[in-house]
């Protein structure tokens, strides 16, 4: 019976990496073709790529890494290609969560109704450094991963001291890796994650009081603009949920809490990779150029198997 499920789980984290992988595909290319037709991208457009690519990118790392431990659990347990792996895994999930968090500030700077002169500061300014954001991103995170990477390094070196001499004494290493860098971790994603919740939160609630107003004044549930209000607020919603889910995934996975031998492994590694492969269709679904291309690639698809 355990073995059933974990091959069911198995299963269902292979469809959600191939959905994944396709949706951030279709994005990157979608807006790539523009970029290369018209040589520029719009501040949304110039994130969405990017996210586009890191979590592509993610995914196809991710479905890697956790196949290759699974095949080969033994000697990669402790070895130094899970070094090789996790320096692009971590770099790849911190570019992430700071490519979602302009994200979030971008949609709140062009959408909340706020009066504030700092926040219209921001709304005329935030735009114009989209480019410079997003560049600064992959070199924070490339340089952070590299210090993680450095700090992390003492493991695995000890690691090739016991299986090559025989050497058990790796108490301190074992601590740095099991306490210490968890919380170093912690610090590290925090920084974009408050970033993301306080903009989103800002937004939310803007776009709550605007609907609330919209109905006390008249308009009815089935108003057209108070319908695009109430699916940008679910739509929103769904973003802050698999956000916090995705944060609070990897937290637990840092910890190393659900190793590979544990039952619950792939059900959780579902758990971890699942904002990355379905946010992406909220954001095809709720972007009328990506949701055009999309209905047309559809209908050929239908066109070409009829025929």
């Amino acid at each position: 019976m355990q073995a059933a499920l974990t091959a069911f789980f198995m299963l269902f984290f292979s469809l959600l990496s191939l959905l994944g992988i396709a949706a951030n595909g279709f994005i990157v290319l979608v807006l790539g073709r523009e970029w290369l037709q018209y040589g520029r991208l719009l501040p949304l457009d110039m994130i969405l790529i990017s996210l586009g690519v890191s979590r592509f990118c993610l995914q196809l790392v991710g479905t890697v890494y956790n196949f290759y431990y699974s095949a080969h659990k033994v000697e990669y347990s402790g070895g130094l290609s899970r070094q090789f792996f996790h320096l692009h895994w971590h770099f790849l999930n911190l570019a992430t969560f700071w490519f979602c968090s302009w994200l979030s500030v971008l949609f709140c700077v062009k959408t909340a109704n706020i009066t504030h002169p700092t926040f219209l500061w921001l709304k005329w300014r935030f735009p114009g450094w989209v480019p410079w954001l997003l560049l600064g991103s992959v070199l924070i995170s490339f340089i952070i991963t590299l210090l993680l990477f450095w700090v992390n390094y003492p493991v695995y070196q000890e690691f090739l001291i016991r299986k090559f001499s025989g050497n058990m004494t790796y108490e301190w290493n074992t601590r740095i890796e099991m306490y210490y860098l968890p919380s170093l971790k912690l610090v590290i994603w925090s920084i974009p994650c408050s970033v993301f919740l306080v903009s989103i939160m800002l937004l939310i609630n803007s776009l709550r009081r605007h609907t609330w107003r919209m109905q006390h004044n008249g308009h009815s549930l089935q108003d057209p603009s108070t319908q695009a209000h109430t699916r940008a607020l679910k739509s929103l919603i769904s973003f802050l949920i698999l956000y916090v889910l995705s944060f609070l995934s990897l937290i637990i996975d840092a910890t190393k809490f659900i190793s590979m031998q544990n039952d619950f492994y792939w059900p959780w590694q579902t758990a971890v990779y699942l904002g990355v492969s379905v946010h992406p269709f909220i954001l095809i679904f709720s972007n009328l150029k990506l949701r055009s291309v999309f209905w047309k690639l559809l209908l050929l698809a239908r066109g070409f198997w009829v025929a």
